[in-house]
C-alpha cells in the first residue's frame, strides 16, 4: 500500500514539473512571438527531445504552430505570429550577419531608435544585455529587450499594425516628436539607387518622424531587398548614412549601392 501511494505522489509531482515547463514554454514562445527549440531547451535546461515533445502539445491544444526548428505563439494573434515567423526564416542567416555588424556599430551607452521587421528584431537580439537605450515601435523586439537588466527600452505607442506588430499612426508619429537619439536603426521593403520604399504610407509616416529625430540613420537590407520597390517611398540616399546589406548582394547591386556615396557595410 505504501508503494502505490508513494508511486502516485511521484506521478503527480512529475506531472506538476511538466505542466509547470509547459507554461514556461507558453510565457517565452508568447513574449518573442518566435522561439528557435535549441533556445528554449537552453533556457528550461532541458533537451531538444522534450522540448519537441511539449511542443507537440501544445500545438495540438492550439497555443503555439511548430515550424522548422522552432515554434511560434498563435493562441491571441495567429496572423501576426505566422507572417512574422514566416519572414524571420526567410534569408535569416544574412539578416544575423546584418544585425552583428550592426551592433558592433552601436557604442556602449548610446540611445538608438529601433524599427520594426525581422531584421531589426535580430539586430535586438544582438544588443540584448548591453548598456544602451533601446526606443522602439516594435512589440516583438521590446517583449525581447524587457528582461535584460542593463538595456533601456521606450515603447512607442500608438495603433498596432498586425502584419508586422507594430505601433503607428498620429499618437506614434506626435511620442517620437518629442525623442532623440544618436542613431537610427530602419530596414525596409525595397532598395533601390533612387531610395528605400516600405509597405504603405502609414509605415513610411512613422518612419520618416524617426529619422527626423536621429543623429545617424543606418538602413538594413538583405540582398532579397536590393533592386526591389514596394508600395511608398520611405527616403532618397541622401537621408541615409549607412547601408547594411550581405556578402551575398551581387555586382550590379554592389554597383549602384557604391555610386551613391553613402557608407555601404557588406557583413558575412
Amino acid at each position: 500500500m505504501k508503494c502505490v501511494i508513494l508511486w502516485q505522489i511521484i506521478v503527480m509531482t512529475t506531472e506538476l514539473n511538466i505542466e509547470d515547463r509547459r507554461a514556461r514554454e507558453t510565457e517565452l514562445i508568447a513574449i518573442k512571438g518566435f522561439m528557435a527549440m535549441a533556445e528554449l531547451a537552453q533556457n528550461l535546461e532541458v533537451s531538444e527531445s522534450t522540448v519537441r515533445r511539449d511542443l507537440e502539445i501544445l500545438e495540438e491544444q492550439g497555443i503555439v504552430r511548430r515550424t522548422h526548428g522552432g515554434a511560434i505563439y498563435v493562441k491571441s494573434t495567429p496572423g501576426l505570429s505566422v507572417v512574422y515567423a514566416e519572414r524571420e526564416t526567410a534569408a535569416a542567416a544574412e539578416k544575423q550577419a546584418i544585425a552583428k555588424a550592426v551592433a558592433a556599430m552601436i557604442p556602449e551607452g548610446q540611445t538608438i531608435i529601433l524599427g520594426g521587421g525581422t531584421t531589426c528584431y535580430q539586430v535586438a537580439r544582438a544588443i540584448a544585455g548591453r548598456h544602451i537605450n533601446v526606443i522602439t515601435n516594435s512589440v516583438q523586439a521590446a517583449g525581447l529587450l524587457l528582461t535584460e537588466f542593463a538595456t533601456e527600452v521606450t515603447l512607442i505607442g500608438g495603433y498596432l499594425y498586425p502584419r508586422i506588430g507594430v505601433a503607428l499612426g498620429a499618437t506614434a508619429a506626435a511620442q517620437i516628436e518629442n525623442l532623440r537619439a544618436g542613431q537610427l536603426i530602419l530596414s525596409c521593403a525595397g532598395l533601390t539607387e533612387d531610395g528605400a520604399y516600405n509597405a504603405n504610407q502609414m509605415i513610411v509616416d512613422v518612419e520618416q518622424k524617426m529619422m527626423q529625430v536621429a543623429d545617424e540613420v543606418i538602413l538594413i537590407a538583405d540582398h532579397t531587398k536590393l533592386g526591389m520597390r514596394s508600395v511608398v517611398k520611405l527616403c532618397s540616399p541622401s537621408s541615409i548614412n549607412t547601408i547594411v546589406t550581405d556578402a551575398a548582394a551581387g555586382p550590379e547591386a554592389r554597383r549602384w549601392l557604391e555610386a551613391m556615396n553613402r557608407k555601404v557595410v557588406y557583413a558575412g
